[in-house]
């Protein structure tokens, strides 16, 4: 259920989602894989760069203070991943300052905690 829901996502992609993904896609940032989309557990990333470990979330006003994103986080990070979270409105404004904050989260050493799984997390974390 969780594959075809981020099927779905990937189907019709908001305006950022999609502008960002215009970026990421293909590895055409700096060599870096990343999938859109991509179920991890109970979760849905939109976008993910599983050699590095790094979520990368948009987020819209919906957000602000939400208490199952940091929920959900937490649950995430426990599993070895890194999350950075890019309003919608800062990648229209400034797409130069998210792309050097994504490429410098990306240079940063991924998790030391210890993977299982083909390097996904303990529960499998990356299901797609």
């Amino acid at each position: 259920m969780l594959r075809s829901r981020a099927k779905t996502m990937r189907s019709a992609p908001t305006e950022a989602e999609h502008r960002l993904w215009q970026i990421l896609r293909a590895k055409r940032f700096a060599g870096y894989k990343f999938r859109r989309q991509a179920p991890v557990d109970f979760y849905i990333a939109d976008f993910i760069c599983l050699s590095q470990r790094l979520i990368i979330e948009l987020d819209g006003s919906q957000h602000l203070d939400n208490a199952t994103d940091m929920e959900r986080d937490a649950y995430l990070r426990a599993q070895g991943f890194r999350i950075i979270r890019i309003w919608n409105n800062d990648l229209f404004t400034n797409e130069e300052g998210v792309g050097e904050l994504i490429l410098s989260a990306l240079r940063a050493a991924p998790s030391p905690q210890p993977l299982s799984r083909e390097g996904r997390g303990a529960n499998g974390a990356f299901n797609g």
